[in-house]
């Protein structure tokens, strides 16, 4: 679906913003407390041309613009943490890149100060999760092939289609752990 000035959603600026803003606004739809969300990203004309049933049962028109179309995976397996997840990733040559979609809890820089140390995982989760600073975020972070990178970031407190933040550097550690599902190895 394209983001227009009209819906109130900021205009994209390349295939791969517009793609990361499409799948924020359909993560957008499914609400929040959702799991993580894994998805494929191929050429829309490429996707037209070699499968036009599968383009067809997308909604994506002949006349459709040029760019990337997001193809969900299935769900990401219950339990598995996301990185060791996303280390058994490795995709075929057609696909163009990939996106996640996860929910997280941040805290603002000056929630750092006030870090207890020598916290294991799962006490610092439960300190973030009691912390009344803390912001409930979804970022969805996208990678091609060529090392292109994008983000969005929508908080929960500010669920709307204009306040999501987009940029290319906003989850360099999802974003690395994306890329190297490209690598070969």
């Amino acid at each position: 679906m394209p983001n227009n000035a009209a819906d109130g959603a900021p205009l994209a600026a390349n295939p791969l913003t517009r793609a990361v803003l499409e799948i924020d606004e359909y993560a957008s739809g499914l609400g929040w407390d959702q799991p993580a969300r894994l998805f494929a990203l191929v050429d829309t004309g490429q996707l037209r041309t070699q499968e036009p049933a599968l383009a067809e049962q997308l909604g994506i028109a002949d006349d459709a613009a040029a760019g990337l179309t997001p193809v969900e995976q299935d769900e990401l397996p219950p339990g598995q943490p996301l990185d060791e997840f996303l280390a058994t990733i490795a995709w075929p040559e057609v696909i163009a890149g990939c996106a996640l979609t996860v929910e997280r809890l941040m805290l603002p820089p000056s929630a750092e100060a006030s870090l207890p140390e020598g916290l294991d995982d799962e006490a610092l989760g439960a300190w973030v999760a009691e912390h009344p600073e803390r912001q409930e975020v979804r970022m969805t972070v996208a990678v091609l092939r060529d090392g292109a990178r994008e983000s969005a970031l929508r908080l929960r407190s500010k669920d709307s289609a204009t306040d999501v933040l987009t940029g290319g550097a906003l989850v360099p550690g999802l974003a690395e752990a994306l890329a190297a599902t490209f690598e070969e190895g």
